[in-house]
């Protein structure tokens, strides 16, 4: 069985409606992310659900919108932040 990449993947599973699961090591090697980062994102609520065996694995657009709205909220947060610095030197 010759190795198919997520792409492919991807395409196979397209009619059914479904989507591949990423492993860890899948994810990290996507987003070109440490162990650790995987770690803490899972702490921080990242989306995964879990096997038989007690592995994880990851919806790759389910990952891409929770991180996309932990961006939202830290651009919010430093926003705030300007505010209230601008505020406090006036």
């Amino acid at each position: 069985m010759t190795a198919q990449t997520l792409a492919e993947r991807a395409e196979i599973l397209a009619p059914t409606g479904l989507q591949p699961m990423l492993t860890t090591d899948q994810l990290r090697a996507y987003f070109g992310v440490s162990l650790w980062t995987v770690n803490e994102w899972r702490k921080n609520g990242c989306p995964m659900e879990r096997i038989p065996g007690g592995r994880r694995r990851f919806n790759l657009a389910d990952v891409k919108a929770w991180l996309a709205e932990q961006a939202e909220d830290a651009a919010q947060v430093r926003a705030e932040v300007a505010r209230k610095g601008v505020a406090a030197r006036a």
